[in-house]
């Protein structure tokens, strides 16, 4: 978590002194307040901590991690100004800022290669099939594929122990979505948790682990981890990577993610002023933090986006796999 930059206040001996220095005291306690994806989080949390830098203290930002649909609940109650999001917002949660009046602008902030992993124990599973991916998580899977030969006949009599996101997890809607055809179809019985430091140490420890989770945590931890290759369909395993993502052939594990900001809070200088430092530092941060960056114009148009206002998503309440960001910022938006 960010460290808290803690303002010290003014002290005044008298009221005309307190009412003097009132004005500064306002502006050094002004916040930014930002939840949600873990996935998100390392982009944020890089953007927060040299925004901070670059305002001596004068601003804070606070960065939360309860998940993509527990960021958006608490957006859409207006107690948070950014969200971060690891897919796009659902029509649930579009019907949720609606009722309370939450306007927001959607802006894409890089692209992530959802990574698939094993214990480095694991000889076996160097490549998978989309087709075994969901043979292993589908609703159906629960409490009957339990053993690695189960999913592949020339795999071990080895338990199968599963690790992923929880229900409030974007990445777990999009893994849902491309892997079981619906998002949130999924077996229930694995270690499910918004914290992909959770995940990652449960694999690392399990010889018999298998987890998913975004990029950065793979790279972060490659030393107790091993990235699965995998098929879609086209006969040969693909790895994660920038280059894969890039060229598209990491399908349909790669996507998009997002930061949603409440228009109503871009009136705070705080905010506008964070919202454009992200996204003139985010490639840079970006790479920096092992997710793959937007081309340059992306980030141009987003910043525009934000001095018109374009309010509203650009998707229709669902994940999109292979969806380029080219084709995102040429739409209009939809709500």
């Amino acid at each position: 978590m960010l460290q808290r930059i803690r303002v010290k206040k003014l002290a005044a001996a008298s009221a005309f002194a307190l009412a003097a220095f009132s004005l500064p005291a306002l502006a050094a306690d002004a916040i930014v307040k930002i939840d949600g994806s873990s996935t998100v989080f390392p982009v944020t949390e890089a953007v927060a901590e040299d925004f901070q830098k670059a305002k001596k203290g004068a601003v804070n930002v606070t960065v939360g991690i309860s998940g993509t649909g527990g960021g958006f609940k608490k957006f859409c109650r207006g107690e948070i100004d950014i969200a971060d999001a690891s897919r796009p917002i659902s029509k649930k949660e579009m019907e949720a800022c609606k009722e309370t009046d939450i306007r927001f602008i959607e802006l894409p902030v890089a692209y992530d290669a959802l990574t698939v992993v094993v214990n480095p124990q694991n000889t076996w599973a160097k490549r998978m099939t989309v087709a075994q991916l969901k043979k292993i998580w589908e609703p159906e899977a629960q409490g009957k594929i339990t053993n690695w030969n189960q999913v592949d006949p020339s795999w071990p009599n080895q338990p199968l122990t599963l690790f992923g996101p929880g229900a409030d997890s974007g990445t777990f809607d999009y893994f849902t979505e491309v892997i079981n055809d619906k998002s949130k179809a999924s077996r229930g019985d694995f270690t499910a948790s918004e914290d992909d430091n959770v995940l990652v140490q449960g694999v690392s420890r399990d010889k018999g682990a298998l987890g998913y989770f975004g990029y950065a945590y793979y790279v972060e931890n490659q030393k107790k981890l091993k990235a699965v290759g995998i098929d879609n369909g086209k006969g040969a395993p693909v790895l994660p990577s920038p280059q894969t993502v890039e060229n598209g052939t990491y399908v349909p594990l790669s996507r998009p993610i997002f930061i949603y900001v409440n228009a109503k809070s871009l009136e705070k200088p705080e905010v506008a002023q964070f919202v454009e430092f992200y996204l003139q530092n985010a490639p840079k941060l970006v790479a920096e933090v092992k997710y793959v960056p937007l081309p340059a114009s992306a980030y141009k148009t987003g910043m525009q986006h934000v001095q018109q206002k374009k309010l509203g998503t650009v998707f229709t309440g669902e994940a999109e796999a292979g969806v380029t960001i080219d084709d995102l910022m040429k739409r209009e938006a939809k709500f």
